[in-house]
């Protein structure tokens, strides 16, 4: 299922033992756009401390409460480790936190989460299947900085096409199995008022973060085409076949 970052800011988040906030932001992976941390608002709580969540402690959403459940305690939340605040979530700082909980690391390994599709740890011991700072063959090899940013950051970042601009980022659409980012939602208000379309990241270029823009490899026109899209409406099957095959064929135009 395909959910929207920005409405996932509206869920708590509760632990085995009790609420400790709400969803603030997410971190993603701008080189395999991913969401690879929530970040939590944790209020009184834990007072001066980021709380960041990997996908692997994450439970379903409960649609009906708003609730997202994590599969620890306050207390266990209390003692993992926290980045700086105000900083960059550095290497050093990942390895730490999938060291503390037993993890292989996502960024060594086959996979889109390292020895997996998807953000579930393999049930058996960890430390064999993947060393730190091996280098696999797959298509995720280890890296040297993470490529991690803010989604609320990249909010607002304006959408440039080759000819010129067209709206800017509005939203996010991830799967939620593998919490990939399928699409970023575009704002074209100022060029085509009411409308807003999906763009996947393979037509996502560079992202300039000293003038906030996003670099789209599509013409103005090839936006303006695009099928729309209908906020807090789920897509339905039909009509993500149909955004499949526009995708597909301006991409092969390209």
């Amino acid at each position: 299922m395909l959910r929207s970052a920005r409405k996932m800011k509206e869920f708590a988040l509760g632990a085995k033992d009790g609420r400790i906030g709400h969803v603030e932001e997410f971190y993603f992976d701008d080189s395999h756009w991913t969401l690879r941390y929530v970040v939590v608002q944790a209020g009184n709580w834990l007072t001066g401390r980021m709380v960041l969540l990997s996908p692997q402690l994450l439970g379903n959403p409960d649609e009906s409460n708003k609730i997202l459940s994590i599969k620890l305690t306050r207390d266990q939340i209390r003692h993992s480790p926290s980045p700086e605040s105000n900083r960059p979530v550095s290497r050093q700082f990942e390895e730490s936190y999938y060291r503390h909980f037993g993890w292989p690391y996502y960024w060594a390994g086959p996979y889109l989460w390292g020895p997996s599709p998807f953000p579930i740890p393999p049930a058996g011991p960890m430390e064999e299947a993947f060393v730190p700072g091996e280098t696999e063959k797959g298509r995720f090899a280890v890296t040297g900085d993470p490529h991690l940013r803010s989604t609320d950051e990249v909010m607002g970042y304006h959408l440039r096409a080759r000819d010129g601009e067209i709206g800017h980022v509005e939203d996010f659409l991830y799967d939620d199995q593998d919490w990939s980012i399928k699409y970023l939602v575009a704002g074209t208000r100022n060029w085509w008022p009411g409308k807003q379309v999906l763009v996947p990241p393979a037509w996502i270029g560079e992202i300039h973060w000293e003038d906030r823009t996003v670099d789209v490899d599509a013409s103005r026109e090839d936006i303006r085409l695009a099928p729309p899209y209908a906020p807090g409406k789920p897509l339905s099957a039909a009509e993500e076949a149909m955004l499949a095959r526009y995708y597909a064929t301006e991409l092969h135009k390209v």
